[in-house]
């Protein structure tokens, strides 16, 4: 095996490596030169039938060889795979003005569930929502509504009184008068519409609302919906009637019982508080079934006094009120054991009573619960 004859073979695998345009066209140049029956593999058989020297020399020329073409191979296809990359890398682009992916979808808190449930079935019954300060002074919050001056509810331990440093969030009309507060129910909101709009009145109040307390079943903030109507012709039927029918329609439970006891509140006359039949199991509690009841809210007819304080007629108008907590009647629909819980923003308590978004409650569609 002369020397030329490697030379050839050499100039021959090497330009061929070197003019490979895929990695499959230069496997096959591989293949072909080292492979068990390639041309570099071959000779290196032959070598037996060599003498010691000539074998030592024609070995060593051929391993120089084979080195080499596997070098040469190896940078062509280091060469393809870079221009490979450098062509997806024309071809492909992302917009960085795209928002992010999130990792995981997100879920609705069970208030804003119940909030949403609520306002759908009371919206059917043609009721609207009504808003109003958090900040409130003592007239809106307790006077307006013939609660009077020596009742617990105006006291320090169930109120959070604001000093005068601290009423910058008040409205115009607050902040200069003695008596400012964080409202402790969203009941100003319907002495505010009262004052500003003319009967008939039928509206729904959902919000914030604040007091001095904090254990297994309070929270120093929780939410409330109460509802108002005023008219000239309505009665304590149509309160019982309209607090039946949210009943069934938001625990869906078509046939739950609902029953009204005798209360006081000063600002309703008569008064009374609503119980639902239930069970109480193992798991917790069953609505709509056995022989327990729970009181989920209180309601009455708007006292005279509260009507006369807002510049509407006695004589002439009537109407009822209702108030129920939102954590409670989520708690008992969405079976939370610990009222606590709403408030401690653990995704993961969030995931497992969470809700889909975009799921909107209705009384068509379902609500979902």
């Amino acid at each position: 095996m002369s020397a030329n004859d490697l030379d050839a073979l050499r100039k021959e695998i090497i330009d061929a490596a070197a003019a490979a345009q895929s990695p499959q066209a230069l496997d096959s140049v591989r293949v072909g030169a080292l492979g068990k029956k390639g041309k570099i593999t071959e000779r290196m058989k032959g070598l037996g039938k060599l003498d010691g020297d000539a074998r030592k020399a024609a070995g060593q020329a051929l391993n120089a060889l084979k080195n080499e073409v596997a070098g040469a191979i190896e940078a062509r296809k280091a060469a393809l795979e870079d221009a490979a990359l450098d062509a997806r890398l024309a071809t492909e682009s992302i917009d960085i003005s795209l928002p992010i992916r999130a990792e995981a979808q997100g879920r609705v808190h069970p208030i804003s569930q119940a909030t949403d449930e609520v306002v759908s079935i009371f919206g059917e019954m043609g009721f609207t929502v009504a808003e109003g300060p958090d900040i409130e002074n003592d007239w809106y919050n307790f006077t307006a509504l013939n609660i009077p001056p020596e009742h617990p509810a105006r006291q320090m331990h169930d109120t959070f009184y604001l000093a005068a440093d601290d009423r910058e969030g008040a409205g115009g009309e607050e902040k200069d008068q003695p008596g400012v507060l964080l409202r402790t129910h969203t009941s100003p909101v319907q002495i505010r519409t009262m004052q500003s709009v003319s009967p008939p009145i039928r509206i729904l109040v959902p919000g914030r609302t604040y007091r001095c307390d904090s254990d297994m079943t309070h929270t120093p903030m929780f939410h409330q919906f109460e509802g108002l109507v005023i008219d000239r012709s309505t009665h304590m039927g149509h309160l019982k009637g309209c607090l039946i029918e949210f009943c069934r329609a938001y625990f869906e439970v078509e046939d739950v019982p609902v029953r009204f006891r005798p209360s006081h509140f000063p600002f309703t006359e008569p008064s009374a508080e609503v119980d639902i039949g239930c069970t109480h199991t193992r798991d917790g509690i069953e609505i709509g079934a056995g022989d327990d009841w729970l009181e989920i809210l209180g309601c009455g007819m708007v006292h005279p006094k509260v009507l006369a304080n807002c510049g509407i007629d006695p004589e002439e108008f009537q109407g009822f009120a209702f108030g129920m907590g939102a954590e409670r009647i989520a708690m008992l629909k969405y079976g939370i054991p610990d009222l606590r819980t709403f408030f401690d923003s653990d995704l993961r308590w969030l995931r497992h009573y969470g809700f889909v978004p975009l799921e909107i409650p209705s009384l068509t569609g379902g609500l979902g619960g």
